[in-house]
């Protein structure tokens, strides 16, 4: 089983301040969806661990997230892509699940019997990167989202090493070992 692990806003559709409250507001960032469906081609399990706050603030509900992610789902499948499951943790506030907790990536990695030494996360924030790390899972970083904000930052030395890519296409060349 060769299982991928992507966050969503930042790394395949824009982020907004104000959250993606409809399918109307969710845009995919360029060469996102392509960069999925190599993945899908080099038989790769595609799963999303996304934090949704904004259904425990009502902002949205879960069947408005739903129709979210169906406009996701079709926007891949437009670039012949497909996810395998999308974990979301809708709470608020710290919990298990809410990342830089690592419960959504051990949710996933259960599900799909492998081990996170095995499982990349590619993601575009500081709790991608501390869920990731808390979960053992191999880090990337794409620069798009908050990413590039993020590392000129400076990562903290505790969640190194993590490869950093300019987006999500260049992040599918490095676990493909394709030149970018």
């Amino acid at each position: 089983m060769k299982l991928v692990l992507l966050d969503r806003d930042g790394v395949l559709n824009e982020d907004r301040p104000d959250y993606v409250k409809n399918p109307g507001e969710l845009v995919m960032l360029p060469g996102a969806a392509k960069a999925v469906a190599r993945l899908n081609a080099a038989g790769f399990t595609i799963a999303i661990c996304t934090n949704q706050a904004g259904i425990a603030k009502g902002i949205f509900d879960e069947a408005m997230l739903a129709r979210i992610h169906a406009k996701l789902r079709d926007e891949l499948a437009r670039a012949g892509a497909s996810l395998d499951a999308i974990f979301h943790c809708p709470d608020a506030h710290a919990s298990p699940r809410r990342k830089p907790e690592p419960g959504m990536l051990l949710d996933a990695i259960r599900q799909f019997r492998t081990t996170a030494a095995e499982t990349p996360f590619v993601g575009d924030n500081l709790r991608d990167l501390q869920a990731a790390t808390k979960a053992g899972c191999p880090r990337h970083l794409v620069r798009t989202g908050h990413g590039a904000k993020i590392q000129a930052a400076g990562i903290p030395a505790e969640l190194l090493p993590v490869r950093v890519h300019a987006d999500l296409a260049a992040a599918v060349d490095a676990l493909l070992g394709t030149p970018s």
